[in-house]
């Protein structure tokens, strides 16, 4: 068999395969920026708990201030591939002042949270318009595969991304890095302009045009469970990650590199879960996958506040968490953006994404001002227990009503007023 005839289908595709080589780039490159961004705040100017809690909540904050109104005024426009190649230069555009700056000597915090905060905002934009790109390349009853496809690149990235962004940290600074970034950007601007998909149409002007996609959201007893438990899990997961890289360094005093493979390692369980997540849902149902992945994310975790002693020991129980929480990370976003995509019509899809947004990543910039602010005040073991600990809250939300254990299949959003019909039945 040909190279060619090897590859997954999708991939034989130019069109999803320009997409999905775009996409790939980006992600190598955010994952050199989420930690070569947090380093550059700890290494080069002396950043403490609170103000890396404002960091992660400067790129976290435009998820809760912009989400629905850039989900209206995406459906509203159409023309999503072109907004979203606007937004991968204005990013590239807002990373590469870093690096100036700090060439210049003129770099401060107000830079770092104001570049947070645009890269945050334009990301915004981008992912909303996404949610309705990917529909259009992908079939309906293939959305599993093109999740795995794309979340597998994301668990590769997170591999070799964050390990070459600690080596690159240690090797040419953090503000060198953060220039890989700035070229995964316009690589992802140049495939994207390679492709000529047929969106959705652009939807007509309407009254509560702002509220359509939460009033989706509300209505739908599948998507108000998930989106609720996943909304728990990234209030404390955030409050996680605020002070993780500041704990890292200064409590178990692991070095720029070494925390670079440890993160990395984590793509190991990622790589795992985005090859497994297919055969766990054929074998599971996809609502089981889910739930699955709703506890196998944040329950490793645990092992973080629990490291301590020598740095290799520590960094063993840290390798293990990220190991076992990435699979758990990429079975989730596999399964659930799967089963979600299939509910969400077409003509409210930018809204209903802007909406879930606003839900899952507008809660994250509280978490991580509450851990930023529990880390300066209680210590950072106590703030990562309460908040690995309170990650599993969000079961509470999918258990009682064991909702997701009668799904086995994606559901088509007409049939989803009769969740106990036959085939969705275990």
């Amino acid at each position: 068999m040909s190279p060619a005839g090897r590859l997954p289908a999708l991939l034989r595709e130019p069109s999803f395969r320009r997409y999905w080589t775009g996409q790939t780039v980006s992600l190598f490159g955010d994952q050199i920026t989420q930690i070569a961004l947090p380093l550059l705040a700890v290494l080069a100017l002396d950043a403490g708990a609170a103000q890396m809690g404002w960091l992660t909540a400067a790129g976290l904050l435009p998820s809760l201030l912009f989400s629905v109104h850039a989900g209206v005024w995406a459906d509203r426009r159409g023309r999503r591939r072109h907004m979203m190649i606007t937004t991968d230069l204005g990013r590239a555009l807002a990373l590469v002042s870093l690096p100036a700056a700090w060439a210049l000597g003129w770099l401060g915090l107000g830079q770092l949270y104001a570049v947070a905060f645009m890269v945050g905002t334009l990301s915004v934009l981008f992912d909303v318009c996404n949610a309705a790109l990917f529909i259009s390349l992908v079939p309906a009853e293939r959305y599993v595969e093109g999740n795995s496809l794309l979340n597998g690149s994301r668990a590769m990235s997170f591999m070799a991304g964050t390990s070459a962004g600690g080596a690159l940290v240690q090797l040419l600074s953090a503000p060198v890095a953060l220039l890989a970034d700035t070229a995964s950007y316009l690589a992802s601007a140049w495939q994207l302009s390679r492709i000529r998909p047929t969106e959705p149409p652009a939807a007509a002007r309407a009254k509560g045009d702002l509220t359509a996609g939460f009033r989706y959201l509300i209505r739908s007893r599948i998507l108000r469970s998930f989106y609720g438990a996943v909304t728990t899990l990234n209030l404390f997961n955030f409050a996680f990650q605020a002070i993780f890289v500041l704990y890292a360094t200064t409590s178990l005093g692991l070095s720029p590199g070494l925390l670079g493979t440890v993160l990395g390692s984590g793509a190991a369980g990622s790589v795992i879960g985005s090859l497994l997540t297919g055969r766990i849902v054929r074998r599971i149902g996809i609502g089981r996958a889910t739930l699955l992945g709703l506890f196998a994310f944040p329950a490793p975790l645990v092992l973080v506040p629990l490291a301590q002693g020598s740095v290799l020991l520590a960094a063993t129980c840290l390798f293990l968490a990220e190991l076992g929480s990435g699979f758990g990370v990429m079975l989730l976003d596999i399964a659930g953006g799967s089963l979600t995509a299939s509910l969400i019509p077409d003509a409210l899809r930018s809204r209903v994404a802007g909406a879930s947004r606003l839900c899952n990543y507008g809660i994250r910039p509280i978490g991580a001002l509450a851990g930023g602010w529990l880390g300066a005040t209680i210590g950072l073991r106590p703030t990562l227990w309460i908040a690995t600990l309170g990650a599993l809250l969000g079961l509470a939300w999918v258990l009682p009503s064991r909702i997701l254990l009668r799904i086995i299949t994606p559901v088509p959003s007409h049939d989803e007023a009769q969740p106990h019909s036959r085939d969705q039945r275990v």
